[in-house]
């Protein structure tokens, strides 16, 4: 079993933190706060057993969710870009000795696969401004992919349209792409009200684990595929297919109806398509 880590009742309260450093958050840089020790604990508690883990973290702010999955014992690597939010995270690595590394810079133009030696849990209350970007890196990584879950707060629209199934409006691309080789959910919904200041829309967490990937199938087909079918959802697959070259043909082969929409087509069958092209 592993050891407990302290629970370091020492450190002050997170808005006393911000206070004291005079931070607010950066409309600009995506920024919402999250006060919430119980809720941020719950977080912490998606990926399961962090203790002596690797984790990564984007945006950690003045440091909500870092103090939770330290106080969980996880050793955490930070990229914050807001230069502002760094004397508070050192703070927060004088109380976890050795256990904090962060990283001021973009986390878009940072080399992450090269900070761990072995593969990390990511786990962010993603700035709304880049989210999606990073985790489209992430899932089109190669595979299996340098990381070994993710955690990541999204808008709620976004967080539907990563697990959605075929037939609902929330389905496409995104969600081909997040389930096609791993498995995706959501852990928690988490209201508008716990951030400072509030956004305009409703949150949620959502965890996704790699699985193994699909044999013989090329992922830049896929994306094609997904790319063209759904970039003109409402038409026939016969009409949005037409700009790749045999996808037609190769739909029929699969037994896919041409007159079927994009919306229609599971994330399996669009896996059978890519690999016919592949």
């Amino acid at each position: 079993m592993s050891q407990s880590p302290p629970l370091h009742p020492d450190l002050p309260p997170l808005r006393d933190v911000i206070n004291r450093h005079g931070l607010s958050a950066n409309k600009a840089l995506g920024q919402n706060f999250l006060f919430d020790a119980q809720l941020l604990d719950r977080i912490a508690r998606v990926p399961g057993d962090l203790a002596g883990q690797d984790v990564f973290e984007v945006g950690p702010g003045p440091g909500g969710l870092t103090r939770a999955l330290l106080k969980a014992g996880a050793k955490v690597t930070a990229v914050e870009r807001d230069r502002r939010c760094i004397p508070a995270l050192a703070e927060l690595g004088e109380a976890f000795p050795g256990m904090l590394r962060v990283i001021e810079g973009d986390a878009l133009e940072v080399d992450a696969p090269a900070l761990f030696a072995q593969r990390p849990h990511i786990a962010s209350n993603l700035p709304y401004n880049v989210g999606t970007a990073l985790t489209v890196g992430w899932l089109s990584a190669d595979w299996a992919p340098w990381w070994a879950s993710l955690t990541l707060m999204f808008q709620k629209e976004v967080a539907e349209r990563i697990v959605a199934a075929p037939g609902t409006d929330a389905y496409g691309r995104l969600a081909v792409l997040a389930q096609w080789r791993s498995t995706a959910r959501i852990a928690m919904p988490v209201h508008r009200s716990a951030f400072t200041p509030p956004p305009k829309v409703m949150s949620a967490v959502v965890h996704i684990v790699p699985a193994d990937e699909p044999p013989g199938v090329k992922f830049k087909v896929l994306e094609k595929l997904t790319a063209a079918a759904f970039g003109q959802r409402r038409k026939m697959l016969r009409q949005s297919l037409k700009a790749v070259p045999r996808a037609g043909e190769a739909a029929e082969a699969v037994g896919i109806d041409p007159t079927r929409r994009a919306e229609t087509v599971s994330v399996d069958e669009f896996v059978e398509l890519a690999r016919a092209l592949s």
